[in-house]
């Protein structure tokens, strides 16, 4: 996992520790949190709080860190992710996205915040990511969290197998199911992937009774158009068991630009820092 964030109220109801998961099958040009995408940890960048003291570049093992045109720059084909660099960054510029933790130590840090859930009826969500990209670990956390009396949020895509769902719905109290683009030649072409699994498991697991929040995010000239709008409502009004449905505006924050992993204003596709926008 790359973080878990205390005292959010943006995830479920009341106030919620939201753990995020490594790892996604998507790789959506507006994603947000793009250093989730990878199952593995990986060096992120923040290039405004960089000094150019040239710490990290002395300090990578591999050569992957080099100076070019006067800031360091990460060739990502030769990054092992060894944290090295960001160990010696002075300016807290580099750090490792992604650790490995335990069901017992994941649960722990969730219960820290028990008063403010007891008080706002909040609890636990997974979040990433995608945490059906973890479906074990997944299950267990949320089997664990539900023995423990918590309230249970899945922030999922919904792009995996059945098999997934199955195996950790019946401790899920809620579904933050996002819905992006209904027309499958557009869902392929913005986020890397189709979107039949995705419709199927939202219709499955509506008819079986979940509580469901659709969480569309609305991003200028990709999904707020008349023809997505109209398509996500018909499929919204088809669903017999839906809570609410979730505008989501867009922002920048998730940028990265080129190959060197930094922030930038401009919309583009979020997984890759080689990759270019499709024609």
């Amino acid at each position: 996992m790359f973080d878990i964030r205390r005292y959010c109220i943006h995830d479920g109801p009341g106030i919620r520790t939201t753990v995020f998961l490594k790892g996604c099958a998507l790789s959506c040009w507006w994603c947000h949190n793009p250093e989730s995408q990878s199952a593995g940890p990986e060096i992120v960048l923040r290039d405004d709080r960089c000094i150019r003291c040239g710490a990290c570049v002395a300090a990578c093992p591999h050569g992957a860190v080099t100076w070019v045109d006067g800031a360091p720059r990460t060739d990502r084909t030769k990054c092992e992710a060894c944290g090295t660099c960001a160990a010696e960054c002075h300016a807290e510029a580099r750090e490792v996205a992604g650790r490995t933790m335990t069901v017992q130590q994941v649960v722990d840090a969730v219960e820290r915040d028990r008063p403010f859930y007891e008080s706002s009826g909040g609890g636990v969500t997974l979040s990433g990511g995608e945490p059906l990209r973890q479906p074990a670990f997944a299950a267990a956390l949320l089997r664990e969290a539900k023995r423990r009396g918590l309230h249970t949020v899945l922030d999922t895509c919904g792009h995996a197998p059945w098999e997934h769902l199955e195996r950790l719905r019946g401790d899920v109290d809620l579904f933050l199911y996002d819905l992006k683009l209904v027309d499958p030649a557009r869902h392929r072409r913005y986020t890397g992937a189709g979107n039949t699994r995705i419709l199927a498991n939202l219709r499955e697991l509506s008819r079986l009774g979940h509580r469901i929040a659709l969480r569309v995010p609305v991003v200028p000239g990709i999904t707020d158009d008349a023809e997505n709008i109209a398509a996500l409502c018909a499929v919204a009004t088809a669903l017999p068991h839906l809570a609410a449905v979730d505008l989501r505006p867009y922002h920048s924050i998730g940028g990265w630009a080129g190959s060197t992993g930094c922030s930038t204003p401009t919309l583009q596709p979020a997984g890759g820092w080689t990759r270019s926008p499709p024609p």
